[in-house]
């Protein structure tokens, strides 16, 4: 079972394999949904996900929850730094799971400009899912799920203000891993 100090070490050098993401992640305990009320700010826990890099890529801020009805899972910041708010679309996540040219470096300027000419399409203001207490891998903990997508993200506590992470996302393999840290402005 990794230490605290493991799992710092871990989510701090943001790359690890499956497994001891999976063996961090099940030795952490759940949170309620009270716990995760707040706008919280994210990173990637790469470990060779197809999706590893992609968020980054578009400038992604984390997931703000207002209360169990009323959640926004993905908030990006536009070039200005102005966070604003995404509604998910199934088309081009599964199209994204096809791209190899996602981990392509070069393209990563791109890209983020694509984000910016995409803006005005995918903003939205209405809330995109909800917060429910779920079993996931043993645990009833926190679990944010998707209104239009079969997608659910369990949490679970490395301390006070930092949450693991796991995407379970119908028809993939392996999960993805991300980390959400409390943000002191909400």
């Amino acid at each position: 079972m990794p230490t605290l100090e493991s799992c710092q070490s871990i989510l701090n050098a943001g790359k690890t394999t499956t497994k001891t993401a999976l063996q961090l992640f099940d030795s952490l305990e759940p949170v309620d949904l009270d716990f995760m009320i707040g706008r919280w700010q994210g990173s990637e826990l790469h470990t060779d996900h197809p999706i590893d890099g992609l968020l980054e890529t578009f400038n992604w801020y984390g997931k703000e929850f207002i209360d169990p009805e009323t959640v926004h899972p993905l908030l990006f910041l536009e070039s200005q730094g102005k966070i604003f708010k995404v509604a998910p679309n199934s088309t081009a996540i599964n199209l994204l799971f096809k791209l190899p040219l996602l981990n392509n470096d070069s393209l990563k300027p791109w890209l983020r400009l694509t984000n910016s000419l995409l803006k005005p399409f995918v903003e939205t203001e209405e809330s995109q899912a909800r917060l429910r207490m779920m079993d996931y891998r043993g645990k009833v903990s926190a679990t944010m799920i998707y209104d239009y997508l079969p997608i659910n993200d369990s949490f679970r506590k490395v301390d006070e203000n930092t949450v693991l992470g796991i995407m379970d996302l119908k028809h993939s393999p392996q999960p993805f891993f991300f980390v959400l840290k409390r943000s002191v402005t909400t």
